[in-house]
């Protein structure tokens, strides 16, 4: 349930199309569904402009369906993420018209057009070809809340030269998300470059003593560029959607 279905369930109210009773009917099962092992949260559209997202990772295939299925009766559109190819394709037999990025490791139920919410691009970059996957979940998070993507990928800080050949893209973007592992040493690069807000994303890419990405993630919080912030390891959903609400039109 977001604002617009709940705007269109009021009018057809007022206007006798629905009566009182099929109204409350609809609305019952908010603010939330208690489904035994899951509470689907069709309320969270209204406050915060974008269905419940479903993590898939830890989940099984069937828990997967049964949220899915009941979540299209409320919301437009869905996002699942961290699911294997494995998983998706049981999911995707059982919920037809699901779209999968086998890099992102995404799932998307796209039902209505999605209007332009930006007031400029996302850039989104990668310091090596390796944190790409975590890359592209944000990059499809990013598209699936309406804004435009712009990618640059492989500018790590071993060619830096890369980031400078790439300047202009980054200052034509609004907000820029950055996904680095080994040392993380790129959000920096890029904070001290630009005037514009900079997600760090640590990735767990990298040699044993990067620890699975809290050397990155120490080394993107300790940095001294300005107006860089960060979140937390592998987490590319919720730097788009970070950047989303930054970038979004008043």
């Amino acid at each position: 349930m977001d604002r617009e279905r709940l705007r269109r369930l009021l009018d057809d109210v007022r206007l006798g199309r629905v009566s009182v009773e099929k109204a409350v009917e609809r609305l019952r099962s908010l603010p939330y569904e208690d489904l035994g092992f899951a509470k689907i949260d069709h309320h969270r559209a209204l406050r915060k402009g974008f269905p419940e997202v479903i993590l898939g990772e830890g989940k099984s295939a069937a828990q997967i369906v049964a949220i899915l299925r009941r979540m299209k009766l409320h919301s437009s559109n869905v996002l699942v993420t961290r699911v294997d190819s494995e998983k998706a394709a049981r999911v995707r037999r059982a919920v037809p018209g699901l779209r999968h990025d086998a890099v992102a490791r995404t799932l998307v139920l796209l039902r209505e057009k999605i209007p332009p919410q930006g007031r400029g691009a996302i850039a989104i970059v990668t310091a090596g070809t390796s944190d790409v996957p975590v890359a592209e979940e944000a990059a499809v998070t990013a598209a699936l809340l309406g804004h435009e993507v712009e990618r640059i990928y492989d500018v790590g800080v071993a060619g830096v030269h890369r980031v400078f050949d790439s300047l202009d893209r980054l200052l034509g973007a609004s907000v820029i998300i950055v996904c680095a592992g080994m040392e993380g040493a790129l959000a920096s690069v890029i904070g001290g470059l630009v005037d514009r807000p900079v997600i760090a994303v640590p990735t767990s890419v990298g040699y044993g003593a990067s620890f699975g990405g809290i050397a990155a993630l120490l080394g993107m919080l300790n940095t001294c560029a300005q107006g860089v912030t960060v979140v937390n390891i592998d987490n590319g959903f919720g730097a788009a959607f970070a950047a989303a609400l930054i970038n979004r039109k008043a």
